[in-house]
C-alpha cells in the first residue's frame, strides 16, 4: 500500500475527509494528504498512502498552480465566498487595465498575512475556531513567492487569474490584497489547483472514479510509485554487500555504490539510492566530504 494518489478533490469536502475516505477504502492505516485545499476550492491533492507518507516533506516544498476567480468590490472575514460580507467598495472605475497594474504589483517576493480562517494553530488551537469564537490573534507575515500571475478572463466585477507559487502561499490572501491595493475590496470568489509539483490535474483521478476502482479492486493503477516525487535528485545504485548499511545508517564511501557521473560535483544535497535490481531503497544526504553520503531514509 505504499505509494501516492493523485486526487481531484470535489468542492464541498474537506482534504482530511478525503484522506479519511482512502483510509477507509484502502484498509492503510498510514495515509496523508500533502497540502490542505479549503472545502470550496477542487482540483489536485496529492494522497500519500504507507510509507509514502514519509516523502510528504518533499512534495509540500513544490510550487503549485492554481486558476483562481477574484471577485472585486466585496470583502469577507473569510477572504472568499462562504464568508460573511465586511465591506462593499466601489468599482466604477475598475476595469482589465488597472487589474492587469495590480497583478504586476504582486509578481515576484511578496509578504502575506494568513487569514484567521486557517489551519494554522495559536497555543495549539486552529486559527479558524478562534475566528468563529470572534477572536482574532495577531499573524506573522510570511513571505512567498509569485512566480506567475496572469490574467486570462476579465469580465467585471471578477476576474480569473492563474497563479504559480510557493509553498504556504494563501490564494484568498492574496485576492483579499489585491483588493486592498485597489481600495476597493475583493475576495477568491472560487478556486481550482491545477498542479503540485509533478501532478497535474490532467491526469488526477474523481473520487468517484477511485471508489468505483475500489469496488472492481484494481485500484492500484492509480497509485503512483513513492520515488517518483524525488525525480530531480540525482540516483545511484547501491552494491548488493551494501544495502545493510543503509538499514544501519551507515556512511556510504564511493566504493559501495555505481553511478553514471553524474553525482561528483552534482549541486544536490540529497540523492535517491536504489539497489541493482532497481528498488527504491531510500534517500541519502551529501556529507561534507566528497563522495560520501549518510542515509536520511530508509524505504527497505
Amino acid at each position: 500500500m505504499d505509494g501516492i494518489l493523485n486526487i481531484d478533490k470535489p468542492a464541498g469536502k474537506t482534504s482530511f475527509k478525503i484522506v479519511a475516505l482512502i483510509r477507509r477504502l484502502s484498509g492503510e492505516k498510514h495515509v496523508g494528504h500533502a497540502g490542505t485545499l479549503d472545502p470550496d476550492a477542487t482540483g489536485v491533492l496529492p494522497v500519500c498512502l504507507g510509507q509514502g507518507t514519509r516523502i510528504i516533506e518533499y512534495l509540500m516544498d513544490t510550487t503549485k498552480d492554481y486558476r483562481a476567480r477574484i471577485e472585486f468590490g466585496t470583502s469577507t472575514d473569510t477572504y472568499d465566498r462562504s464568508g460573511r460580507i465586511t465591506r462593499q467598495g466601489d468599482i466604477s472605475d475598475i476595469n482589465r487595465s488597472i487589474v492587469e497594474t495590480a497583478l504586476a504589483a504582486f509578481r515576484g517576493k511578496i509578504e502575506q498575512t494568513p487569514p484567521m480562517y486557517s489551519a494554522l494553530k495559536h497555543k495549539g488551537q486552529p486559527l479558524y475556531k478562534l475566528a468563529r469564537t470572534g477572536i482574532s490573534i495577531p499573524r506573522k507575515k510570511r513571505r512567498v513567492i509569485i512566480h506567475r500571475l496572469k490574467l486570462v478572463y476579465w469580465r467585471k466585477p471578477v476576474a480569473t487569474v492563474d497563479i504559480e507559487c510557493s509553498k504556504g502561499t494563501y490564494v484568498r490572501s492574496l485576492a483579499r490584497d489585491l483588493g486592498e491595493y485597489l481600495d476597493c475590496g475583493a475576495h477568491l470568489k472560487s478556486l481550482v489547483r491545477t498542479r503540485c509539483g509533478l501532478f497535474s490535474i490532467s491526469d488526477a483521478v474523481s473520487v468517484p472514479q477511485l471508489k468505483q476502482a475500489f469496488r472492481d479492486d484494481n485500484w492500484e493503477q492509480y497509485l503512483h510509485p513513492i520515488d517518483i516525487v524525488l525525480r530531480d535528485f540525482p540516483a545511484i545504485v547501491i552494491n548488493p554487500d551494501s544495502e545493510d548499511d543503509i538499514k544501519n545508517g551507515k556512511l556510504l564511501f564511493p566504493g559501495h555504490y555505481k553511478t553514471d557521473g553524474v553525482i561528483t560535483g552534482d549541486s544536490s544535497n540529497y540523492s535517491r539510492a536504489y539497489s541493482g535490481d532497481g528498488r527504491f531503497l531510500g534517500i541519502l544526504r551529501r556529507t561534507k566530504d566528497e563522495g560520501v553520503w549518510q542515509p536520511k531514509k530508509v524505504f527497505i
